[in-house]
């Protein structure tokens, strides 16, 4: 079984910066690919960005150059940096991992609110 813990989210204006964690334990050696995921109210919720355990990265089309996934494997922690946050980058942010042994196995965080004040 695995545990995400998010933190950092918090109240920013319009051009300011934010940086998440979301710190794993548990088994790790279960860990495959970690990433994060924002749902806003009333909209379905959507892939931010990912990485993989060689630290491949994947990010939405839309916030490629504003946010920057990194994954530090000594502390078992994956972070978020988000710049230049627009008053449409406001979701609750979940951090995600996948079983790399079970397929379609996932596992969620409880969720960080990111609020950007316009």
């Amino acid at each position: 079984q695995v545990q995400l813990v998010e933190s950092g989210g918090g109240l920013v204006p319009a051009g300011g910066t934010l940086k998440l964690s979301c710190a794993a334990s548990g088994t790790i050696s279960d860990i495959g690919v970690m990433g994060w995921y924002r749902q806003a109210p009333g909209k379905q919720r959507e892939l931010v960005a990912t990485i993989t355990r060689v630290g491949t990265t994947n990010y939405a089309d839309s916030l490629k150059g504003r946010f920057t996934i990194s994954r530090n494997f000594a502390r078992n922690t994956v972070y978020l940096q988000m710049n230049g946050l627009k008053p449409e980058d406001s979701a609750v942010y979940y951090c995600n991992a996948d079983n790399r042994w079970v397929p379609d196995l996932d596992y969620w965080g409880q969720g960080t609110q990111v609020t950007v004040s316009s």
